[in-house]
């Protein structure tokens, strides 16, 4: 069993990913990523650092797999809504190029990147994954609400930008999957200040949302590389 990396390993639905992987795969390694070391690290997981803003660091990340390893899963759990300087727009008044950009950076720029350093050490003999979490919002055939732009663009530029990889991605690796992800809504920092609507059976635990979404991935084939699929399994129109 190939080693399986998680960026963005200090969060909510990072730190849920790497413990459920540790749980099912006592025997192989896990490489966590974050800026910030992960509390509660497994002990059979590595960490360094990577800043999805900082291409320099994604490169010395990937520099951390050993010379030849070969890795079977990358879960990018990762994404930004709302922070200093960025809140979710309720109209096109409220659009500014500086917060646009913050969220084009994080949400699909950075996830781009870690596909860059990261692809090539995906397993050539075996089947191998590579995913990035993405969100329902992002979905331009589903939008009917409009608002948050910048976070619904961002996003979106995510899975074309998955769709595009995993095009190149079977030409390398047959075997390979390169999908995006909808968690559903998730009792994370991200999701915190946009709950009160949330119906209690709707907001998942970090650990549901885990074992569903690596549930999801454990059913894919090649087949279903470049599509977009939510916690329960369904595709997500693009």
């Amino acid at each position: 069993m190939g080693t399986s990396v998680v960026v963005g390993a200090s969060g909510g639905l990072g730190a849920a990913v790497l413990t459920r992987l540790a749980a099912e795969r006592p025997g192989a390694r896990l490489l966590a990523l974050s800026r910030q070391r992960p509390e509660g690290l497994p002990p059979q997981a590595d960490w360094a650092r990577l800043d999805l803003t900082d291409e320099a660091s994604i490169a010395a990340a990937a520099e951390a797999l050993g010379a030849g390893e070969s890795v079977d899963l990358v879960f990018v759990a990762t994404g930004q809504l709302h922070g200093p300087g960025l809140s979710p727009e309720k109209s096109w008044r409220s659009l500014d190029p500086d917060a646009l950009m913050a969220a084009f950076q994080v949400n699909a720029v950075g996830p781009a990147l870690v596909a860059k350093h990261f692809l090539p050490r995906l397993a050539r003999d075996r089947r191998a994954v590579f995913a990035a979490l993405s969100a329902r919002v992002g979905s331009i055939g589903d939008n009917r609400l409009g608002g948050w732009h910048g976070y619904r663009a961002s996003k979106a530029a995510l899975n074309q930008m998955i769709r595009t990889l995993a095009i190149e991605l079977a030409r390398q690796r047959p075997q390979a999957i390169c999908v995006a992800l909808h968690p559903g809504t998730v009792d994370t920092a991200l999701s915190a200040p946009f709950q009160g609507g949330v119906a209690h059976e709707k907001l998942f635990t970090p650990d549901f949302a885990a074992e569903q979404l690596l549930a999801v991935l454990g059913g894919l084939t090649p087949a279903d590389s470049g599509g977009f699929f939510a916690w329960d399994g369904t595709s997500v129109p693009w």
